[in-house]
């Protein structure tokens, strides 16, 4: 991600502040890689699920809200969570504020937890976690339409030499390369621990860690770190794991943990590498305290939505999932307003 600037905020971003967004299309290219792969690996039984609806919840307004509020965050953030991780191995200030805003945004939701999940229950439009179980195709026969759509797409966009970019930055690695590459690790991360990818239930882990320090007693009345909700069957144990936002270790820390420290030492090894590596604070103040911002909505919108964007368009978006599907729409306007308010009162002269 450090070598090909792959970042899923700027895409974003960049649609709306130049009506041009080179990156996005190699999203495109990883979402139909990975679906491909993971349809492959389901089919051949690589991937202990029979359907994604084992991993993701019901489609609901909140998961629209949620992404609505994350699209906001990660345009003022200057990276999404896993864009802020590799920016901050760079040695890039503004993402390590926006670091800290994810922790202490993660940690702010647990107090209108009760009330979010009540209002995610009474909001619910269908019974159906899935775009497959919704119109009534299975799983294999939905990917197939969609991957054709994709790939008529794809195939233009490579016949016109949009899907490489000009660079004559030594060691600097193409985005569709990067993305392949990312479509692989996805598939291995997924069959080897069970779920996709996903790094955001850390940040709360973190900040629930520091609040039973500072605050016990207001900490043991948050039902939000006391529960382990989710679920899932470990590949590697053939056990079924608990886990929960709590300070504890459980199957999320097992995945999470050296996900963050992985991303953080690769990008600065190759910062390094590349003598890029460099620590500059006279930033403006202005910057900082919108990235610091921007972690906050980022962080507190992943406990909303739930999850973050690297769970929903690389796990959930190839999967079919609903959720991931009305995040993903609720991202884009999002990031439009992000892009406004940066332009307005970020980036003025």
């Amino acid at each position: 991600m450090h070598r090909s600037d792959f970042c899923l905020a700027g895409m974003f971003r960049d649609l709306f502040l130049f009506r041009n967004s080179p990156l996005l299309r190699s999203l495109v290219l990883l979402i139909a890689c990975t679906m491909l792969l993971f349809e492959a690996a389901r089919l051949l039984g690589l991937l202990s699920f029979s359907l994604p609806s084992s991993l993701f919840g019901l489609p609901s307004l909140t998961n629209l809200l949620g992404g609505l509020l994350f699209g906001i965050g990660m345009v003022l953030a200057g990276g999404c969570v896993i864009g802020t991780l590799y920016k901050v191995g760079a040695g890039n200030f503004p993402s390590a504020c926006a670091f800290l805003g994810l922790i202490i945004g993660s940690t702010l939701y647990a107090e209108f937890h009760p009330q979010w999940k009540q209002l995610e229950t009474q909001t619910r439009f269908t019974d159906a976690a899935t775009l497959p179980q919704l119109i009534g195709l299975s799983q294999s026969s939905a990917c197939f339409v969609v991957l054709a759509i994709f790939g008529g797409f794809l195939f233009r966009w490579h016949q016109n030499g949009l899907l490489r970019r000009p660079s004559v930055v030594k060691g600097y690695l193409q985005p569709q390369t990067a993305a392949l590459l990312l479509a692989v690790i996805g598939l291995v991360s997924f069959s080897l621990t069970g779920m996709p990818l996903g790094i955001t239930t850390s940040y709360v882990k973190v900040g629930a860690f520091f609040e039973q320090l500072i605050i016990p007693e207001h900490f043991a009345n948050l039902s939000y770190f006391q529960g382990q909700e989710f679920q899932y069957l470990s590949p590697l144990s053939g056990q079924t794991l608990n886990a929960g936002a709590g300070p504890f270790w459980d199957g999320l820390s097992l995945v999470q943990f050296p996900l963050i420290g992985g991303i953080f030492v690769g990008s600065a090894l190759s910062a390094i590498s590349m003598g890029k590596f460099l620590l500059r604070f006279n930033i403006p103040k202005v910057q900082l305290i919108s990235a610091l911002f921007g972690g906050v909505l980022m962080g507190f919108a992943a406990r909303m939505a739930p999850a973050c964007n690297v769970w929903h368009l690389l796990g959930g978006l190839p999967l079919l999932s609903l959720q991931s599907i009305l995040f993903t729409i609720g991202l884009l306007p999002g990031a439009l307003i992000g892009s406004h308010l940066l332009t307005r009162y970020v980036l003025t002269p």
